[in-house]
């Protein structure tokens, strides 16, 4: 019997990995995200801003002041690098 991988998914509201403990989107979970949202870059980024959004949200909910230029990185900045050219 095998044992499925246990999903990188965020654990809110302080948006780290519930598997691996690292920041949200850790890397494996880019993997996962990129792989599922192939071919719809766009609706992959229009998730992750959203998810970015509430990130935001529950860090000033906890009466944190978030690093709004880290969070865009740790969102959004890794997703040039999973575009393809379609030339």
């Amino acid at each position: 019997m095998s044992v499925r991988p246990r999903p990188h998914l965020p654990m809110r509201p302080a948006w780290l990995c519930r598997n691996c403990a690292a920041p949200w989107p850790c890397r494996p979970a880019q993997l996962a995200l990129a792989a599922e949202f192939y071919g719809h870059s766009i609706a992959l980024a229009f998730y992750l801003a959203a998810s970015m959004r509430e990130a935001v949200d529950d860090a000033y909910g906890l009466g944190l002041c978030p690093d709004l230029a880290v969070l865009h990185a740790r969102f959004l900045g890794w997703l040039s690098l999973t575009r393809r050219s379609h030339g």
